[in-house]
């Protein structure tokens, strides 16, 4: 038994720590810094914080050559306070026109891909730090201008241009430039069918090495001292916090808060599944160690929101790429090639799920004692959703259903376990059941025949 947290990646020992208050927030800390990055207004934030801080570091460098205290290089421009007046302003003004035509085109593509891709994909725009990082340049630029625009000072011996913010102000506007030539082609990029589907892949491949760190073969720790309970009939409940979809699992504060209270805790969901407020979520054993305190306890490890998230899920992802298979397959896109770039990249998942081993569902403490029991992701269930879902979409499409046994040939090579190759022959069978009922050409049902006797071969 791996000393092994299937949410977090391994778990590691040490001293054990007081949890109890620092449970909560590190499970809303989890929670936030994922809100944070799909977010569109947290690194714009950032970068008009550094843009004023630079607007009034800047000007306080130019009183200090004002004044004498420093020299004032050649390159500057030491024009009039008018003119110095003219060029922040058309700087500010472009900037703030050019910031709502990015925020303009943003909201483009993610109509568009949310109407061709899917809803839950908006997500993945959100999260592209790129869009982000254009939006905030210029806004920061634009207060930059403004800030120091305020600092010109007008007529006789009081006049005052500050050169050297000023020229920083022009070398903002020429970069602003760039990054808008930037932007046009990144979003021209990111709507792509193909540039979607890899971006999902890469999280769901994420998700994968998270999940699943360890390669067959590999050692690990085995063994725990104590028993593992096998009936919690008798066990104290602890009911969910909220309605909602579990996104976060706190396993390794979980683990600590079960060793402290000495106590074993079975988890009855994982993340990605709805819970409803008052329905069981976990069982605690011995019963008599549940109170009103641990149970709060427990729930504060538990990050409930109103969608599911791709931190812990690696379900989701597997979802997100089933989405925009079956929507590429339904007869108002009819977009076969995409379904089939999903399939691909679905079968190079598989392949790396079948050579790791598969998680322990039992945690265990630094004195591997087995604390926590929490239900983990197996191929079947990362499988079985997805190929169903294709293969009933792509019962009448010839090359998606070709390709799809293609895919199961490729993942039989990866296959370690026999458990996982009865998966794929029953998938393989059904494909090829299904696409025969449906199709009644000659050719296309000895081409079907043929790719599914070599699927059953390699398996």
């Amino acid at each position: 038994m791996a000393v092994l947290d299937a949410v977090n990646g391994p778990f590691h020992g040490g001293a054990s720590t007081p949890v109890f208050e620092a449970t909560a927030l590190k499970a809303q800390l989890l929670k936030y810094w994922d809100r944070i990055q799909s977010g569109f207004w947290f690194l714009p934030s950032l970068m008009a914080i550094a843009a004023i801080m630079l607007a009034f570091g800047a000007v306080w460098l130019d009183r200090a050559v004002a004044e004498g205290f420093l020299p004032m290089p050649r390159i500057l421009y030491a024009g009039s306070p008018q003119g110095a007046t003219a060029v922040l302003s058309t700087i500010a003004g472009s900037m703030i026109t050019i910031a709502g035509v990015v925020f303009s085109i943003t909201l483009v593509a993610l109509s568009l891909a949310s109407s061709q891709f899917g809803p839950r994909l908006l997500r993945n725009f959100m999260r592209d730090n790129t869009n982000q990082v254009v939006l905030g340049t210029f806004v920061a630029t634009f207060l930059y201008c403004v800030l120091v625009l305020r600092a010109i000072q007008h007529g006789g011996d009081s006049a005052f241009v500050p050169h050297l913010a000023l020229n920083l102000a022009v070398l903002l506007a020429l970069a602003s430039i760039g990054v808008l030539i930037y932007f046009i082609h990144h979003i021209s990029l990111s709507i792509q069918a193909d540039e979607i589907i890899a971006r999902v892949a890469t999280d769901l491949q994420r998700g994968i090495d998270r999940l699943f760190p360890e390669q067959i073969g590999r050692d690990t720790v085995k063994g725990g001292a104590g028993d593992v309970p096998t009936s919690f009939e008798d066990a104290g409940i602890v009911t969910a916090p909220a309605d909602g979809y579990l996104q976060i699992v706190d396993s390794q504060s979980l683990v600590e808060l079960a060793r402290s209270a000495d106590v074993v805790i079975r988890l009855d969901v994982r993340p990605g599944d709805y819970l409803v407020a008052g329905c069981p979520v976990a069982r605690v054993l011995p019963a008599l160690s549940v109170d009103d305190t641990l149970r709060k306890d427990i729930r504060s490890t538990l990050v409930v929101g109103n969608q599911r998230s791709t931190a812990q899920d690696v379900e989701f992802c597997v979802q997100q790429l089933v989405e925009v298979a079956v929507r590429a397959l339904s007869p108002g896109i009819n977009d076969p090639f995409t379904a089939m770039g999903c399939i691909d990249r679905l079968g190079a998942a598989y392949c790396r799920v079948a050579e790791r081993d598969m998680p322990s569902a039992e945690r265990l403490d630094v004195d591997h004692r087995v604390r926590v029991i929490a239900p983990v992701v197996t191929f079947q269930r990362m499988v079985d959703p997805a190929l169903s879902a294709i293969r009933q979409s792509a019962r009448a499409n010839v090359s998606v259903t070709l390709r799809l046994l293609d895919t199961l040939a490729t993942v039989a090579t990866c296959i370690r376990r026999e458990t996982d190759a009865r998966i794929l022959r029953r998938h393989a069978d059904l494909v090829k059941e299904v696409a025969l009922d449906e199709l009644t050409t000659d050719y296309d049902r000895q081409a079907i025949e043929k790719r599914h006797a070599r699927a059953i071969e390699v398996l």
